[in-house]
């Protein structure tokens, strides 16, 4: 009894104070805030979701059972279905969802102020990302791991999931260039982040040997192993970086790069999975959390002020760093983080074909989905712990605030945000850059954001270093996402294709494996190269794209989960993944048809391929941007088009969804379960 009432105790106080934490970072106006009360709130509310929501899901909605044998254990081939430790599963899984979404998301967030992004990774992530992540990785691990599209069809009907596949397919190929283009950004004229996150891919390759072959089931040995290796390279890549020989050689422009990322994820999506995939995400999990430790650690030792204010006036839609007001695009722009549908793909592509037991559904889906929300606070206080002048230097492109020095920081000073040209010049010297005025994409601004903080605590002296190692940190977490969301797309080809011809859904036919991870890294690849051509980066035309596919495939996913959820009985609490869905629905369409309808150049992508084709006709472009103006107009067009399309998808696919539940709830006839039947495992 007693322990009872000290746990019960225990966790009031845990409530009471979270709330004080959440009401101190949503009440404070033209005061500073403490960074603390942004990580307290979190880890507050993160430990109260996984305490008693998540078990309340697990336990009286999947009713998990611990006893029955997963499909890693059933299917097991030595390829792509192999059971596997729950940590290592954990690793990969989420280094697999963890991308540039909670890095960067954030830090472009930040234009709206602290405030609304903070909030929306909180609410967002406990009652709509883990709920949606873990619901999706149940239903596939009961299900042999069928990929989400399939699922669809095979549990609501032939015009959903057919709708579902090919929208989740695109869906999928427009997020992983995204995803490339970022890491490409990151590592483009970085010898030191481009050696480095190369040796990463021998290191995993010598880990996954080690686990299978020279000293199985040794998983603390090959841990250890790797990660002195991994540590090496950041010293090796710091040596890389000063050699006058070595350097040329890690030293590209970007489209190098990109064809050098295709090829990686070619060989990532037909290698065993033990071999690269595996060990690699396994091994970039401890970096990634390693890193946000030392980050936590020296928030809490520092104690550093938020300079960014609650809410800026960019909330209108007149931002710098991207166009659209606060409602819906701070909803789209902070995805990964509060609720990704990238992660249901992972929930339902390479996850329930690793995992040994159903008991560690909730610690991977839920508990994953939280710790990439709390690195998404880590990146919104690293990004707002910024003086915001050098965070609007840094992140506002050229054609906003001027090529010159001088015209951007004037710019920026003139909208209330005090900036020099000596500082930002002594804070490029400090970091071992050239500049950083114009570094676009969110990336840089965060990496100046974490050396500040780090440095500051491990070493001031150091800031170089700390530099071009959260670069580093910032590739490895992308490119971890990359290669296994090219796994699962070839998972997903092979679905599609398997309807047609069932010898081409077999996942270990090497004729398919080949075919198909060619297909996608193709689609991708063309997407990355208009992005790389892109003279603004890429990030402005992709990232929205990315934005509202991403939500749209989390619509889509939870779409699939409500149906499964009446389908089988559970009509009174489908509530978990209908109100999160009815949400998304709201701010996805909204978005997309901003995205297609608006006239403002920097919302709309017919205004603004419209305003660049009368710019080329009347010859009032410089000569670099009118080469490649044709393409750039093409690729506008394309967006809008491909964003029409995801909408009617996503609607579709509910529509099919309602027409189902309605009829299981009136008694007449659907689909059959599509469950595999219960066999006990013999791993316990």
């Amino acid at each position: 009894m007693m322990k009872a009432f000290w746990s019960r105790a225990g966790w009031a106080g845990l409530a009471l104070l979270g709330a004080v934490a959440l009401a101190r970072v949503a009440m404070a106006r033209g005061e500073s805030l403490n960074a603390l009360w942004l990580m307290t709130a979190a880890v507050c509310v993160y430990l109260i979701g996984y305490r008693f929501y998540s078990a309340w899901i697990a336990a009286n909605v999947l009713a998990i059972d611990a006893t029955r044998a997963t499909p890693a254990e059933r299917l097991n081939n030595g390829r792509d279905y192999v059971p596997t430790h729950r940590w290592v599963v954990f690793g990969h899984h989420f280094a697999a969802i963890a991308g540039p979404g909670p890095l960067v998301g954030p830090t472009l967030a930040a234009q709206f102020g602290y405030l609304p992004g903070t909030l929306w990774i909180l609410i967002g992530a406990v009652l709509g990302g883990a709920v949606q992540d873990m619901v999706t990785l149940f239903l596939s691990t009961r299900r042999n791991g069928r990929s989400l599209g399939q699922m669809a069809r095979d549990e609501i009907g032939a015009i959903g999931g057919t709708a579902a596949l090919i929208g989740t397919f695109l869906i999928m190929i427009i997020l992983i260039a995204v995803l490339g283009l970022v890491v490409v950004n990151a590592m483009k004229h970085s010898p030191w982040g481009t050696s480095t996150v190369v040796a990463t891919i021998p290191i995993a390759m010598l880990v996954g040997v080690y686990m299978r072959y020279l000293r199985p089931g040794r998983v603390l040995e090959a841990s250890l192993l790797g990660v002195v290796l991994l540590l090496a390279s950041v010293v090796f890549g710091g040596w890389v970086d000063h050699h006058p020989v070595l350097a040329a050689w890690f030293d590209h422009d970007g489209l190098p790069l990109a064809f050098s990322v295709i090829a990686y994820g070619f060989a990532a999506a037909v290698l065993p999975v033990w071999l690269l995939l595996a060990p690699r995400d396994y091994l970039s999990t401890y970096m990634k959390l390693g890193t946000v430790l030392m980050l936590a650690i020296a928030i809490l030792w520092l104690r550093p002020e938020i300079h960014m204010p609650a809410i800026t006036p960019f909330i209108d839609g007149s931002g710098p760093i991207f166009g659209g007001k606060l409602f819906p695009f701070v909803f789209i722009t902070i995805a990964c983080g509060a609720i990704s549908g990238f992660h249901a793909l992972i929930a339902s592509g390479t996850t329930p074909k690793l995992i040994s037991s159903e008991g560690d559904i909730r610690m991977i889906g839920y508990g994953a989905m939280l710790l990439e929300s709390f690195v998404a606070i880590m990146a919104m206080m690293a990004a707002t712990v910024l003086e915001p002048g050098v965070y609007f230097a840094i992140n506002s492109p050229a054609g906003v605030v001027g090529k010159e020095a001088l015209d951007a920081v004037n710019t920026i000073s003139s909208w209330g945000y005090e900036v020099s040209v000596a500082q930002m010049q002594h804070l490029a010297s400090a970091m071992g850059e050239s500049t950083l005025f114009a570094r676009t994409g969110g990336a840089p601004s965060l990496a100046v954001g974490m050396a500040s903080i780090l440095g500051t605590v491990f070493g001031e002296h150091l800031l170089a270093l700390w530099y071009h190692f959260a670069i580093m940190f910032e590739a490895i977490f992308i490119l971890t996402t990359l290669d296994a969301g090219t796994r699962v797309g070839r998972f997903m080809l092979q679905d599609m294709l398997g309807n047609l011809h069932p010898k081409l859904g077999e996942t270990s036919y090497t004729p398919s494996v080949i075919l198909t991870s060619a297909l996608v890294v193709a689609g991708w690849g063309y997407f990355l190269y208009i992005g790389v051509i892109d003279p603004n980066g890429g990030v402005n035309i992709l990232w929205p794209l990315f934005g509202i596919a991403n939500q749209m495939l989390a619509a889509i996913a939870l779409s699939v989960a409500t149906g499964i959820l009446i389908k089988s009985g559970k009509v009174n609490k489908a509530w978990i993944t209908g109100l999160p869905l009815f949400w998304l629905l709201a701010i996805t369409t909204t978005a997309a048809y901003e995205k297609i309808f608006s006239d403002d150049i920097r919302v709309g992508f017919f205004a603004a391929a419209n305003d660049l084709s009368h710019k080329l006709s009347i010859g009032s472009l410089p000569p670099e941007k009118a080469a490649v103006a044709p393409q750039l107009i093409f690729n506008q067009q394309l967006d809008a088009w491909l964003t029409l399309f995801f909408v009617l998808m996503l609607w579709v696919v509910v529509l099919d969804m309602l027409r189902m539940s309605r009829r299981k709830l009136a008694g007449l006839a659907v689909l059959p379960d599509s469950e595999a039947a219960y066999v006990a495992s013999r791993l316990i």
